[in-house]
């Protein structure tokens, strides 16, 4: 009997510390041959997914605040070499509110490229999916749907530019 009690103890004891256990790996590290599902509301109200993003474009995910200096820097940036950039679809997500979003997306005239869609991550699904620390985050995709290469820091245009040059 008293092996019993030390036998369940120590059962309850490996599982309460593995029930503690947290996933180190981030979810977009376990599958980088796919892109991530994620759903935007866009500056309009509307919804757009995943689904309705290009297939056969490089997919580049900005994950930016809209009262961010860096990211209001890289907005300018990417605007001004935009015409390079145009086989290349761009998804700008934030979780600011909705009024800040268009603020911005209006400011840096993101609203007049169609290879552009500008919103709000209702769910918070990208900065979970690739445990963003700070802003702007990029994540470059092929336009095969493979994890080229993300940015904790954001980057510059032309870094981007020779990535998918490469591909």
């Amino acid at each position: 009997m008293k092996y019993c009690i030390i036998l369940l103890f120590i059962s309850l004891k490996l599982t309460v510390v593995k029930a503690q256990d947290f996933d180190t790996i981030p979810p977009y590290q376990k599958d980088s041959l796919h892109r991530p599902s994620f759903t935007v509301l866009k500056t309009d109200s509307s919804y757009v997914n995943d689904q309705k993003i290009p297939k056969d474009k490089p997919l580049i995910i900005v994950f930016f605040s809209a009262t961010c200096g860096h990211c209001q820097l890289t907005a300018e940036e990417f605007g001004k070499k935009m015409n390079e950039m145009k086989n290349f679809f761009f998804v700008w997500l934030s979780y600011s509110p909705l009024d800040e979003i268009t603020d911005f997306e209006l400011e840096y005239r993101l609203n007049r490229y169609k290879n552009v869609v500008v919103g709000r991550d209702p769910n918070y699904y990208i900065p979970s999916f690739y445990r963003v620390k700070s802003t702007p985050f990029m994540a470059v995709y092929s336009k095969e749907g493979h994890l080229l290469q993300t940015y904790d820091k954001g980057t510059d245009p032309d870094t981007i530019i020779n990535l998918l040059k490469e591909q």
